[in-house]
């Protein structure tokens, strides 16, 4: 496995500009649904992104992944949290969410700067 995720979010990023600015219309609609979707509510905005994440994982997204363990990390979720999180995501997921919760530990790991045994 072993995917270099705040990599792969980076190199994602200079590709997203590249849509930005040839679908600037399109980019601008979805960016202010993203910023409506993910503001705080009812819902904390640390809670949307692990939501996201769960999704990420259910419909096997790897650039999604990618952005949402950034995002839940900079949004002050725990590993705790996120084991919840991947719980739920394996439980509507079964075998292949099992795969990619796998993949959005590591990615957080990564971005939280921790190693696999930390925890």
């Amino acid at each position: 496995m072993n995917k270099n995720w705040p990599e792969m979010a980076k190199d994602l990023s200079g590709a997203i500009r590249e849509v930005r600015l040839g679908a600037p219309e399109v980019m601008k609609a979805f960016s202010a649904m993203a910023a409506a979707a993910t503001a705080g509510g009812t819902l904390d905005t640390r809670t949307k992104e692990l939501i996201a994440l769960a999704i990420a994982v259910a419909i096997r997204c790897d650039g999604c992944v990618a952005f949402h363990a950034k995002a839940a990390v900079e949004q002050g979720a725990t590993r705790e949290e996120l084991m919840e999180t991947m719980g739920m995501a394996l439980y509507m997921g079964a075998g292949p969410s099992l795969m990619y919760a796998a993949q959005a530990v590591e990615a957080y790991d990564q971005f939280a700067g921790k190693s696999p045994t930390e925890g």
